[in-house]
């Protein structure tokens, strides 16, 4: 049933209902992301399997923060557990990337990450994207300030700013526009998440809660977005 002509090239996943998912079952929110980190060690490989060329997560949120400190921290030591677990994914030629502000995460997570990129920069049969203390907001901004200095320094006049210029200096670079942005757990809204690289992409969404989502739920995502006629402003 997956047509292989009508593939999305780049799948973005807002792994949301986590915490709802432990709620549900009397226990604290943290056991809901230790769940949720399992599905998308599960989800990834299926995506692989369909022949997805990219998948992006939105694992942490500039936002994010704004929660209780006990669940942040569980969060943050969750990271660092399963970095060493994304390790796996290096072995079947998956690259890995990581885009998002680092420099609030703990200097041996930064470690981690850069030493995860750097062991895979060069496989080619998928790439993983983690979205970290990530903010759609905060990345334009971030390419903004970026281009600023360079007029700033005489390198670059503002009226020669073009949009791939500022694609260029945002976290993704090198990476492909989002064909597909898919939400569980039931909420309708993209959450600040890859605002610019959304533009033009499909949305599906699921009452399903992200512990709960399967490779037939992902499957049914791909399918809906083969049936859709994207026509990028055209007729």
């Amino acid at each position: 049933m997956l047509d292989q002509e009508r593939m999305p090239r780049h799948v973005a996943i807002i792994m949301d209902g986590n915490g709802r998912w432990a709620k549900k079952r009397g226990m604290p929110r943290k056991f809901g992301h230790r769940e949720g980190a399992k599905t998308f060690r599960a989800i990834t490989r299926h995506a692989k399997a369909l022949g997805i060329q990219y998948i992006t997560y939105y694992a942490f949120s500039t936002e994010n923060w704004k929660r209780p400190k006990d669940e942040v921290d569980a969060i943050m030591d969750l990271f660092e557990k399963y970095l060493d677990e994304v390790r796996d994914f290096i072995e079947e030629n998956i690259r890995v990337r990581f885009i998002g502000d680092r420099t609030r995460l703990s200097e041996n997570l930064q470690r981690k990450m850069a030493s995860v990129e750097e062991d895979s920069k060069n496989f080619d049969s998928m790439t993983l994207v983690l979205a970290i203390n990530y903010g759609g907001r905060d990345e334009i901004c971030h390419a903004a300030k970026t281009l600023a200095q360079q007029v700033k320094e005489g390198k670059l006049e503002p009226e020669d700013i073009t949009m791939d210029m500022i694609e260029r200096n945002l976290y993704t670079e090198e990476i492909p526009p989002v064909d597909l942005v898919i939400r569980p757990s039931g909420e309708q809204r993209l959450s600040n998440f890859m605002i610019w690289q959304a533009a033009y992409a499909e949305f599906y969404y699921t009452n399903i809660l992200w512990p709960d989502f399967k490779g037939s739920d992902l499957d049914k995502a791909v399918i809906a977005y083969s049936e859709r006629n994207r026509r990028f402003g055209g007729v």
